[in-house]
């Protein structure tokens, strides 16, 4: 099922992957170089809904409108401020998080919009080779219970650069995609089935 919702911005479409009987709803968005067909999301929605959770994948209006290039921060934090309403089902508790820029926004907006959790799949920590330029903030920011679920290549923060409070799950051999080389020790599919063990553990612990 795909909801088309009116933002400010423009137009932003939901796709659903609902589950039987949920226990919680999470909503995640997509990075700034690809939309919600990025592989973790799809391994995310399509294990979850049987764990009692409906997922619900949002393609920014910059992607509905078929833009190649993201829009600034604040023009995505518009945009997922105002679809969040279309998100919510009358006693059912939802989890904000995305991927990469998507993670971001999700960090940025997740307390004011009453989330009970943020889930962040390759948060960009830094820009590639920047290291000083750190988003560590935006995740300490949160004020929720926040799982970071990222790839120990992640040129844009490998799992030992996190601050050592943060909550985080690392993929063996994957990158800022969570793609791993062919001759890797870990395969692909256990590569996402690491990411969706991980992140149906931690929604289990969540109040729901």
């Amino acid at each position: 099922m795909i909801d088309l919702v009116p933002t400010p911005v423009g137009d932003a479409r939901i796709h659903w992957y609902r589950a039987p009987r949920p226990r919680l709803t999470l909503a995640l968005g997509h990075g700034a170089g690809g939309g919600v067909e990025a592989r973790d999301l799809q391994a995310v929605a399509a294990a979850l809904p049987a764990r009692h959770v409906t997922v619900a994948l949002v393609e920014q209006p910059w992607r509905v409108a078929g833009r190649k290039v993201a829009p600034a921060p604040g023009t995505l934090d518009t945009a997922w401020r105002a679809l969040w309403p279309a998100l919510g089902v009358p006693g059912l508790p939802v989890v904000a998080g995305g991927r990469s820029a998507g993670a971001r926004v999700a960090c940025r907006t997740a307390a004011e919009l009453g989330a009970i959790g943020v889930l962040a799949l390759s948060f960009p920590l830094h820009p590639p080779g920047k290291p000083e330029k750190s988003r560590a903030d935006e995740l300490a920011g949160t004020e929720l219970p926040t799982l970071v679920v990222q790839g120990v290549r992640d040129p844009f923060g490998r799992p030992g650069e996190f601050p050592p409070d943060t909550e985080l799950v690392p993929v063996p051999d994957a990158d800022h995609g969570f793609a791993v080389p062919k001759r890797a020790a870990t395969g692909q599919k256990e590569a996402l089935e690491v990411i969706t063990h991980a992140v149906a553990g931690w929604l289990a612990r969540l109040p729901g």
